[in-house]
C-alpha cells in the first residue's frame, strides 16, 4: 500500500513538473511572438497627434530636466504644468531617451514591450480559470492577433501599459484565492494603473471587486487583500498629495475636474459619440474574431456559474457599460475590454476544438470566413491597379484573403486544423501590416509634420511660441519642432504681428494673402505652409 502511494506521489510530482515546463515553453513562444509583432518597424513612422505627441513631449522635458530636480514629480508640457496624467509612463520613456536618444523608436518602445508582456499574462490568466491548456493558448493567441491591440499597443500612449498592469492585478487576484501572498500583487497592479492613467484605476479596480463579490466574497473581508491594496495605494496617495501641496486648488480644478472627472459627463475637445460608439469600434476592428464573439458571450452566459465565465461577463459587461456612458469618446478607451473578449473567445474556440468529428463546422462560420476572403481579395485587386497601386497593401490583403480562404475550406471539411491556420495567417497578416508604412493611418489626415518641423528647426526662431493658421493644435508638431505651435484666428494673428518686434507665423498660402501683413519676410516653405516673420531691414 505504501509502495503504491509512493509511486503515485512520484508520478504526480513528475506530472506537475512537466506541466510547469510546458507552461514555460508556451510563455516563451508567446512572448517572443509578441515582442516581434509589437516592435518590428516601430520607429519608421512619425509620432501621431494627440497622445503620442503629448506623451513624448512630457517625457522629453523630464529627460532634459537638470539632475536632482523634481521635474519627475511635477512634469511640464511646453514649460507649463502638466496636470492630465500621472507620469509613470512618461518616466519610462524618459529613461529610454537617456539610453537610446530621443526619437520614435525610444518613444514607443516602453509601451510596446509592456503590451507584448500582456500576451503571456493572458495565457497565465487562462491557466488560472480554464481546465484546458488550449483554452488559455487560444485566449492569448486571440489577444495577440487583434488589430486594435497591436496598433494601440505599439503607440507611445498609456493604454497598453495600463492594460498590462490590470492583467497583473487580475492574475494576482485569481492566485490569491489559494495563496494570500498574491494580495500584495493586487495592490501593486492597482497602484501602477493609477500612476499610469489616474482615474481609470478606479473603474478597473471596481471590475475586480465586482468579480470578487460574485466569485470569491471571502477575499473581500481578508485583511491580506486590503493590506495589499493599501500598500499599492501609498505611492498613488503620495503623488496626488504632492500635486495638491504644490499646485493647490489649481490642480483640483484642472487636473482632477477638467481633465479627468469631467470626461465622464461631458465631451472633451469635441470627442463625443453615441452610447453605441464602442460597440461600433469592436464591430469594425476585431475581425476575424468577431465571427466567434456572439457565440463566445452566449457560451459564457450559459456557464455563468463557473469562475471563468463570471470574470468574462463582469470584465466585458461592466467596462463596456461604463465607457459607453462617458461623455468623452475616443477609440483607444475601449482597449481594456479586449483581454476579456480574448478570454471569452478562447473558451469557445477550445470547445470548438473538442467538438465531435463533423462533416463541417457551423454554416455561419464558413460563410463568414468566405466573405472575409472575398473582401480581402477585392482589396488586394484594388491596390494592384494603376493610380491606387500600393504593393504593401496588395500583399497584406492577399495574405488575409489566402488565410480566410484556406480556413473556410478546412472548416467546410470539418478539419480541426482550421483554427491553427486562422491564427497563423492572422499573425502573418498583422506582421506584414506592422512592417509596412500604413499601420498608423491617421498620419494621412493632415499635412506631414516632420518636413514642417524640420523647416522650423532650420530657421531656429528665437521665440518658443508660433501662431499658425491651421485649424487645430498638433502636439506632434510641437514635439518635432521643439516649439509650441498655436492655432489662431486672423484677428489674433494680426494683433500678434503688430504688437511684437519679431513675430513668427506659420501660414497657408490663402491666409498669407488674406492677412495682407506689412514687411513680410518669407523664412522657409514646406508642405504648403510658409514660415514668415517681419523684415526688420
Amino acid at each position: 500500500m505504501q509502495e503504491g502511494s509512493f509511486i503515485w506521489g512520484r508520478l504526480e510530482k513528475q506530472y506537475r513538473t512537466a506541466e510547469k515546463w510546458m507552461d514555460w515553453v508556451w510563455v516563451l513562444v508567446l512572448l517572443l511572438a509578441a515582442v516581434l509583432l509589437f516592435t518590428i518597424n516601430l520607429g519608421q513612422l512619425p509620432l501621431r497627434d494627440w497622445d503620442e505627441g503629448t506623451v513624448a513631449q512630457v517625457a522629453r522635458e523630464i529627460w532634459r530636466a537638470p539632475a536632482g530636480s523634481m521635474h519627475w514629480l511635477y512634469p511640464t508640457l511646453g514649460g507649463e504644468p502638466y496636470y492630465n496624467k500621472p507620469p509613470l509612463m512618461h518616466l519610462l520613456i524618459a529613461w529610454a531617451y537617456s539610453l537610446g536618444g530621443v526619437h520614435e523608436w525610444t518613444s514607443r518602445l516602453p509601451g510596446a514591450l509592456l503590451s507584448a508582456l500582456s500576451v503571456p499574462l493572458v495565457y497565465y490568466i487562462g491557466r488560472e480559470i480554464f481546465h484546458q491548456r488550449w483554452a488559455a493558448i487560444y485566449s492569448a493567441l486571440t489577444y495577440l492577433t487583434m488589430l486594435p491591440v497591436v496598433r494601440h499597443g505599439r503607440l507611445a500612449m498609456l493604454d497598453g501599459a495600463a492594460v498590462c498592469f490590470f492583467m497583473i492585478m487580475i492574475l494576482c487576484l485569481l492566485r490569491s484565492r489559494r495563496n494570500l501572498r498574491y494580495c500584495l500583487g493586487v495592490g501593486i497592479g492597482f497602484g501602477f494603473i493609477c500612476l499610469t492613467k489616474g482615474m481609470l484605476g478606479l473603474l478597473l479596480g471596481a471590475i475586480a471587486l465586482v468579480f470578487l463579490f460574485w466569485d470569491t466574497p471571502r477575499l473581500l473581508t481578508s485583511r491580506y487583500m486590503w493590506t495589499g491594496i493599501f500598500i499599492g495605494i501609498l505611492p498613488v496617495t503620495f503623488w496626488y498629495g504632492a500635486q495638491f501641496v504644490h499646485y493647490g486648488n489649481t490642480y483640483a480644478k484642472i487636473g482632477m475636474m477638467n481633465q479627468s472627472l469631467s470626461r465622464v459627463w461631458q465631451s472633451v475637445e469635441n470627442h463625443s459619440g453615441p452610447p453605441w460608439y464602442y460597440l461600433l469600434e469592436i464591430l469594425k476592428y476585431t475581425w476575424p474574431w468577431l465571427i466567434f464573439l456572439p457565440s463566445s458571450l452566449r457560451f459564457a452566459w450559459e456557464n455563468r456559474n463557473l469562475n471563468w465565465a463570471k470574470l468574462v461577463l463582469v470584465w466585458c459587461g461592466v467596462y463596456l457599460i461604463a465607457v459607453s456612458l462617458m461623455g468623452t469618446k475616443l477609440p483607444w478607451y475601449v482597449f481594456p475590454i479586449y483581454p476579456g473578449i480574448a478570454l471569452a473567445c478562447g473558451a469557445k474556440l477550445a470547445e470548438i476544438e473538442n467538438m465531435p468529428l463533423l462533416s463541417s463546422y457551423p454554416r455561419y462560420l464558413i460563410v463568414s470566413l468566405a466573405v472575409l476572403s472575398v473582401v480581402a481579395t477585392s482589396g488586394s485587386i484594388y491596390y494592384s491597379l494603376g493610380s491606387t497601386a500600393k504593393a504593401d497593401l496588395q500583399l497584406i490583403f492577399a495574405a488575409v484573403a489566402i488565410t480566410m480562404a484556406i480556413t473556410a475550406i478546412l472548416a467546410e471539411r470539418g478539419d480541426r486544423q482550421f483554427l491553427k491556420v486562422l491564427f497563423w495567417g492572422s499573425y502573418v497578416s498583422l506582421l506584414l501590416l506592422m512592417k509596412s508604412n500604413y499601420w498608423v493611418w491617421e498620419l494621412g489626415e493632415a499635412y506631414p509634420v516632420k518636413p514642417v518641423a524640420q523647416m522650423i528647426q532650420q530657421a531656429n526662431p528665437k521665440v518658443t511660441k508660433i501662431y499658425t493658421s491651421f485649424s487645430y493644435h498638433r502636439p506632434s508638431l510641437d514635439f518635432y519642432s521643439d516649439r509650441i505651435i498655436i492655432p489662431a484666428s486672423s484677428t489674433q494673428m494680426k494683433s500678434y504681428w503688430q504688437s511684437n518686434e519679431q513675430p513668427y507665423l506659420l501660414l497657408d498660402e490663402t491666409t498669407l494673402q488674406n492677412l495682407k501683413l506689412e514687411s513680410v519676410k518669407l523664412v522657409k516653405h514646406a508642405s504648403g505652409l510658409s514660415l514668415v516673420t517681419k523684415n526688420t531691414k
